[in-house]
């Protein structure tokens, strides 16, 4: 038996029940009459892990849960599956709360129940937590509850979970591979710069009046890094930092994401992305019963690239104008014209969610291919480059070494 502190409404001192758990000192305070605002465990009170708002006003809670995409998206299938198959919503909480989960997880999914209990939706019990509840889950949960199925449409946004984590595994081995090689290309350069061709020309200085123009620049820039060194390694540190802080005010991300939109294969990449994820977002939402400029609300923060975010802002404002999705979209460029033609259509039939999920399968599979052409081609272009790089190295220590031979033959 545990002790709870307890906030109760239109009292402001802190009361205390025993109860062996939270829920249990829930029920014990509404059958009094009572209505509590917080219960905590009294032994942690003040340095609480988790806090939960069970009856009215602001809902407070001070942790993080520590919970990955996958594991969500194992929770919200799992829970789909024990409502679909019939279990009382607490009850199929409770038993997922004790399968195997970590001491926060429990914690939250134990305060859910507690609200949930208390009269609260399950949607708002998961906003009060944010993270790892995101805007996106807190809708769709909000949707199977105002249709009364929840299973079935947890069981989408398990399929939607599932099919964004398996898009950023792809999107990470697809990019792993060449970062990996450029990292390597560059310290390459730079060891064969700073070490091998300082030992190679120094001997040859002082024998020729005049290097030719290839080894000057290749000792000049080995000089620079073994000189400056450093200089260089702080400015490149800020140059990044500007970068990234850049990139964190909404005008500079605008401004990279235009830009990287424009770059060859890695702006198709970037596109077909933010499309696939766009299509399966909102086809979910609209077939949840989500009302469209909501979905698109939504579906804008999935997308992860500024400028497509702000045609879905004027999406909205056309939207709420009485026009239609496809003209706007059409109008900005930035999607593809498959994409419109099919949104056109699917307003036009009033089949909207329907054709929107024949877009997401169709889209999906575009990204896969680009991802493909991604990983073919980048790779070979970085060894060209590393290969154009060697060879002017090597070609500037050969006109050194027969400049030197030419002027040896002359004495």
């Amino acid at each position: 038996m545990a002790t709870w502190a307890c906030t109760l409404a239109g009292e402001s001192a802190t009361s205390t029940i025993e109860a062996p758990d939270r829920a249990s000192a829930a029920r014990a305070l509404i059958s009094r009459g009572q209505t509590p605002l917080v219960i905590e465990p009294l032994a942690e009170a003040g340095g609480l892990v988790g806090r939960a708002t069970l009856a009215g006003g602001a809902v407070r809670v001070s942790s993080r849960v520590a919970m990955s995409r996958s594991e969500m998206a194992m929770f919200i299938r799992e829970l789909a599956t024990a409502l679909i198959a019939g279990l009382p919503l607490t009850q199929a909480m409770r038993t997922l709360g004790i399968q195997g989960r970590s001491a926060s997880q429990r914690q939250m999914i134990e305060s859910l129940v507690s609200q949930v209990e208390a009269g609260r939706s399950l949607s708002d019990a998961a906003a009060s937590w944010g993270r790892p509840f995101s805007e996106l889950i807190i809708n769709l949960l909000r949707a199977g509850e105002v249709s009364g199925k929840l299973g079935e449409v947890l069981l989408q946004a398990s399929d939607l979970l599932d099919r964004d984590l398996k898009l950023r595994r792809a999107i990470l081995g697809a990019t792993l591979y060449p970062i990996i090689l450029l990292v390597l290309i560059v310290g390459a350069v730079i060891a064969v710069v700073t070490i091998v061709i300082p030992r190679l020309l120094e001997p040859l200085k002082g024998q020729i009046s005049s290097l030719p123009w290839p080894t000057r620049v290749v000792s000049g820039a080995a000089d620079l890094f073994t000189g400056y060194w450093w200089i260089i390694l702080p400015g490149l540190a800020l140059i990044v930092t500007a970068i990234v802080r850049t990139y964190q005010t909404p005008t500079g991300r605008l401004w990279i994401d235009t830009r990287l939109l424009r770059v060859p294969a890695l702006g198709r990449l970037l596109r077909d992305v933010a499309v696939a994820r766009f299509t399966r977002t909102l086809a979910t939402l609209s077939s949840a019963g989500i009302p469209i400029l909501a979905s698109l609300k939504v579906t804008k923060r999935t997308l992860g690239n500024a400028a497509m975010e702000r045609v879905i802002d004027h999406v909205c404002e056309q939207v709420t104008a009485g026009r239609t999705l496809a003209e706007p979209m059409e109008k900005s460029g930035l999607f593809p014209p498959m994409l419109i033609q099919i949104i056109n259509l699917g307003e036009r039939s009033g089949r909207l969610d329907e054709m929107m999920h024949q877009a997401a399968r169709a889209f999906e599979d575009r990204t896969e291919v680009s991802l493909k052409l991604f990983t073919t081609a980048f790779p070979p272009v970085l060894i060209v480059i590393m290969a154009g790089v060697v060879g002017f190295i090597v070609a500037a220590v050969i006109l050194a070494l027969l400049q030197f031979q030419e002027s040896v033959s002359t004495m």
